[in-house]
This record gives structure tokens, C-alpha cells and sequence, in this order.
């Protein structure tokens, strides 16, 4: 029965995936419903923020009562508050549902194993922590956010073999293939908000299409006709307030910590402003103060089969001479991905 619930777990896992990108601040969640044979009768999944829940959503296309006496399998623990939707431990119990099988307890003040209790209270058998590992780290920014109470940070980079992304002239274009930058355009659209720098801006003139854009430029030195002010929400990271700001242009004045852009407290003001995950692209010396000041939670690392072999190329990581090894961050293989002839490595913090 063990490893039946761990596929059925796979399952509601997979679902979540359909409400990536869409669901934030809530988390992904994927529900699958058995009726009391143990036949497969409803799956569901949390759509969209403010939509209904996993569990609401495949329990309301159930009509006849087929689903009393039967089980429930969810990554997360089923919400026990009033929010944007009704309580779905409430809607499980008053559907007669016997069992339910949950991958991980969710840590957020409001529910915090609250949903279980009242399951437990109602007579409903519960099972938690089947496949727990997978089922947090599919919600890795939702976990990070209420535990943590702060902005989830991922970085992407594409370089060569030898850990470039440039030759010294800022010539980049292109080191991986469109499969790769199509799936890096892709993973943008899991995060809350992309942020850059104004060297990025003044090299590349890119667009970077999200709905959320943050512009790190202290002293302003882009201006309003590049690209990437085009459309969405930009947010301004700088010290020195433009004239005649467009109307989805948001000035955040630029924290300052000796004489260098103080990152953590930037995340902190972002936190505060509701965006609960960012995708950092940007140059080697942005990256590799993010990576300095231990605040970058995943790594995408596109590397293409290509060797530069130059000294004076623009390195992925620019930071700080080091004289030890142990000097090093540590991070841990999370997943490899071959993208058509380029090969995708996803770091997590080990920390």
C-alpha cells in the first residue's frame, strides 16, 4: 500500500506542476481522490491563486457521493482557515472521506497542522510524510517564505565549458542554443519577479518579458528608451531618481553598504513589498556578490560545449580574491538536464 500511495503522490506532485508560476503566494498543490475500492475517481489541482484549492477543486467534480469512505492523497496539508476559498479539511470531512494521505504538513502559521487535528478530530484516518523530501522541495519558495519569512533568490547563468559568459568584449551572443534560452525563458516564469543590472541593460538591451522586473542602476545609467522599460512593472533599484518616471516605472530607493549595494537589505524591502521569489540574471560581478553574501537559494547553470580559452573573458562568478579551497560555497547537485546539445545543472544551497 506504501509504494501505491508513493505513485499516487508522483501524481498530485505532477498536477501541482500545472500551477507553476500561477499560484504564489499560495503553494503548488496536486490532489488525487479513491473511492472505498481504491479506484482512481477525481484528480485536481490548485489552478491559480485565488482559485480553488487541490483538494476543493477535484472534490467538487464529484457528484454522486461516490468519493464516502474513500481516500485522499495530497502533497500538502489541507488548509483548516477561511482565505480566498473555505476550508478544505471542512469540505474532506463533510464529504464522508475515510482517509487521507498527506506528503508534507504545511508550516504556515495559519494552518500548521491544523488541517490534520481537525481531520484526526473528525474521525478521518491520516498518513503523513510519504514521499516528504519531493513534496518540499517542489514547494521550496512557498517553504522558504513562511519559515524563513523572506524573498526565495534563483540565479541563472550560461557560460562556456570554462566558465564564461563573454569574451572581453562583451561578445555573448549566442554561447547556448535557442532550446536552452527557450527553457531559460521558461524558468522565468516560475519566479515572482526577474532582476538585472544596469550593466546587463547597457550590454544587451534585452527585453526580459515578466510581469515583474527589478532594475538594479544606483546611479541611473540606463535610461527609459531600453527594452526592458517597454512593458510590465519595473522596479528602479537606484540612488538617483529620474525625471518624468512612466507610469509602470516604481523608484525603490537603493540600499547602500560600504559604498556597494546592500543585497540582503534590497531582499528584505522586496520581501516586504510581496514578492516572494526573484530570477537573477545578470553579469559576474552582480552574481558573484549574491553568491558572496550567501543568498542564493538555486543555481540554473546552462553550460554549453564550448571552450573559450581566454584569461581575459568574463567570468559566470566575479568576487573577491581567495587564498583557501574551503573558501568555497558549497551547493548540491539538485537535478541534470541535456538541452539539445547543452547540458543544464541545477544547484541547491547545501546550507
Amino acid at each position: 500500500m506504501q509504494k501505491n500511495y508513493e505513485k499516487l503522490m508522483r501524481k498530485c506532485i505532477t498536477l501541482a506542476k500545472k500551477g507553476r508560476g500561477k499560484t504564489s503566494p499560495n503553494p503548488m498543490v496536486g490532489c488525487v481522490v479513491l473511492d472505498k475500492n481504491g479506484n482512481l475517481i477525481s484528480v485536481g489541482y490548485h489552478h491559480k491563486y485565488g482559485k480553488n484549492h487541490a483538494e476543493r477543486d477535484a472534490l467538487l467534480k464529484l457528484k454522486n457521493g461516490e468519493e464516502k469512505d474513500g481516500v485522499l492523497i495530497v502533497n500538502l496539508e489541507p488548509c483548516s482557515h477561511y482565505g480566498k476559498t473555505p476550508p478544505c479539511a471542512d469540505l474532506i470531512i463533510e464529504r464522508g472521506i475515510k482517509k487521507v494521505v498527506i506528503g508534507c504538513v504545511d508550516n504556515n502559521p495559519k494552518v500548521n497542522g491544523g488541517g490534520i487535528k481537525k481531520l484526526k478530530s473528525a474521525g478521518v484516518k491520516v498518513i503523513t510524510g510519504v514521499l516528504e523530501r519531493e513534496c518540499r522541495e517542489l514547494n521550496e519558495i512557498f517553504f522558504t517564505n513562511v519559515e524563513q519569512n523572506r524573498t526565495f533568490v534563483a540565479l541563472k547563468t550560461a557560460t562556456t565549458t570554462d566558465g564564461k559568459i563573454s569574451t572581453y568584449s562583451a561578445d555573448s551572443k549566442w554561447i547556448t542554443s535557442e532550446k536552452s534560452r527557450n527553457y531559460g525563458r521558461k524558468l522565468r516564469t516560475y519566479y515572482d519577479a526577474i532582476l538585472t543590472s544596469s550593466n546587463t541593460v547597457l550590454a544587451d538591451n534585452p527585453t526580459m518579458k515578466h510581469k515583474i522586473k527589478i532594475i538594479l542602476d544606483r546611479h541611473f545609467r540606463t535610461n527609459f528608451s531600453y527594452n526592458i522599460y517597454k512593458d510590465g512593472q519595473v522596479l528602479l533599484v537606484t540612488e538617483k531618481a529620474p525625471q518624468n518616471i512612466p507610469s509602470n516605472v516604481k523608484i525603490i530607493n537603493c540600499p547602500v553598504k560600504s559604498d556597494k549595494v546592500d543585497l540582503r537589505q534590497l531582499l528584505n524591502e522586496l520581501y516586504k513589498l510581496g514578492i516572494n521569489s526573484i530570477f537573477v540574471e545578470c553579469g559576474g560581478r552582480l552574481n558573484g556578490s549574491f553568491i558572496e553574501g550567501d543568498l542564493v537559494d538555486k543555481i540554473y547553470h546552462f553550460i554549453a560545449p564550448k571552450i573559450l580559452n581566454d584569461n581575459n573573458g568574463i567570468s559566470c562568478f566575479s568576487g573577491e580574491k581567495k587564498e583557501k579551497i574551503t573558501e568555497c560555497k558549497q551547493y548540491a547537485i539538485q537535478s541534470v538536464k541535456k538541452l539539445g546539445c547543452d547540458v543544464l545543472i541545477t544547484y541547491s544551497n547545501s546550507k
